[in-house]
């Protein structure tokens, strides 16, 4: 009876622990050119029951994209789940020109993005994993690993953002048309060398989600990925970055957060390398919410 009881508590403490990666590697393609591939990709997502969102090429990382796509089942979820969760909407597939193909682990992603209502989505991404498998290949997980029970409040180290900081508040507006007209608006004028990616919105809940491209040549996300070297490219599916709304509040999650959490495995030296990037990208989303710049004295 004593070594059941030891079984089971060593297996509930593995179960507890056990580490999630960001991406999962998939079945890589012939060689070919790069929007033929991303064509194919989305062929084989479509299949599976995906709906596409869109198409992302990264301004100076022309060494791939990235395939956005959504599923019903967990758009149910997030609608259910509301607020912030908004912001996992978005599936994301890497391609590189070489063929090689990698997309965000759900299972990580929406225990992060989720938090507490992981629990009610958990049937509908554990659908999402296995069709991503069948679609793309069930490769390895890459990109570093982070403890499953750790993901609702990660937190790369104690002076680092977490999912809930106060500081993804960038605006509050009179109502949520006000804020989406503003953001896409924005978008729609290039606000801040950025485009749209795709947009999510679930207008009787009070929800959206935009993927924008920052395409600075000198302060974009060619710039900061790029910096990351080989890990950089490789995550290339941690992109696009978003800005979400809910109710009648614009967010985007802090780059000490979301670049953290797309590349765990980087050690605080490598961090250092594109420690001016999380104030880039805010002051670009600020750009995109309208924020007016406070003058001293203002």
């Amino acid at each position: 009876m004593k070594k059941l009881l030891l079984a089971v508590w060593l297996f509930m403490v593995v179960s507890t622990c056990q580490a999630l990666s960001p991406y999962t590697s998939g079945t890589a393609l012939p060689a070919a050119e790069l929007q033929a591939l991303m064509g194919a990709v989305e062929k084989r997502l479509q299949a599976e029951g995906f709906a596409l969102l869109g198409r992302h090429l990264p301004k100076g990382l022309e060494s791939g994209g990235v395939v956005l796509v959504t599923d019903t089942a967990m758009l149910q979820a997030i609608q259910a789940a509301g607020g912030s969760s908004i912001v996992a909407a978005a599936i994301r597939v890497g391609v590189q020109r070489d063929g090689r193909v990698s997309y965000t682990t759900p299972e990580y992603w929406y225990r992060a993005y989720l938090r507490q209502a992981y629990p009610q989505a958990e049937a509908a991404a554990r659908s999402v994993q296995a069709r991503l498998a069948r679609a793309l290949g069930p490769g390895n997980g890459f990109g570093g690993d982070v403890p499953a029970d750790q993901l609702a409040n990660y937190q790369y180290m104690t002076s680092m953002e977490r999912f809930d900081s106060f500081r993804a508040e960038l605006r509050a507006f009179g109502s949520f048309d006000e804020a989406l007209q503003t953001v896409r608006k924005g978008l729609s004028n290039g606000v801040g060398a950025t485009t749209k990616v795709y947009e999510v919105v679930m207008a009787d809940r009070k929800l959206a989600v935009f993927g924008v491209a920052l395409n600075e040549a000198a302060r974009g996300e060619g710039w900061w990925v790029g910096k990351l070297g080989k890990a950089g490219l490789e995550n290339m599916a941690a992109l696009p970055y978003e800005i979400f709304i809910v109710d009648n509040k614009v967010y985007s999650l802090p780059g000490r957060y979301r670049i953290a959490l797309a590349w765990p495995s980087l050690s605080m030296s490598e961090f250092m390398n594109i420690r001016y990037a999380p104030d880039v990208i805010l002051q670009t989303m600020n750009k995109l919410a309208d924020v007016q710049e406070q003058r001293p004295g203002d």
